[in-house]
């Protein structure tokens, strides 16, 4: 099975993360689990792009994070998405449609 290069994806780790946390906070693993999953497996994010990308959404004012006792006794940072951080999401969604209509373009089926 091929997996999509980290290169080709890398513009859009934003809106994966931020697709995850539309409907509810979310912390690092699962949304890795997440990604993995809906992806059939053609996509695993690293850790240290995933929490780039947190700390980056962050800063930005598209994410904001808070720490929660987990269910095995154990702290973890969750993260949730802003309404800024939803505007945004819906700006790259539509950026991707005009990027794709443009690429498109330029893939043959003859090769």
């Amino acid at each position: 099975m091929q997996e999509i290069s980290s290169d080709v994806i890398r513009g859009y780790n934003d809106t994966i993360i931020l697709f995850f946390l539309r409907e509810e906070p979310s912390y690092g693993y699962e949304i890795s689990r997440n990604i993995k999953t809906l992806s059939e497996n053609k996509y695993l994010i690293k850790e240290t792009t995933l929490y780039s990308a947190f700390t980056r959404l962050e800063k930005n004012g598209y994410i904001t994070s808070f720490s929660k006792e987990a269910e095995n006794g154990k702290r973890r940072t969750y993260y949730q998405i802003t309404d800024s951080g939803l505007e945004y999401y819906r700006e790259k969604c539509e950026e991707w449609q005009l990027t794709k209509d443009v690429i498109e373009r330029f893939i043959s089926e003859k090769n």
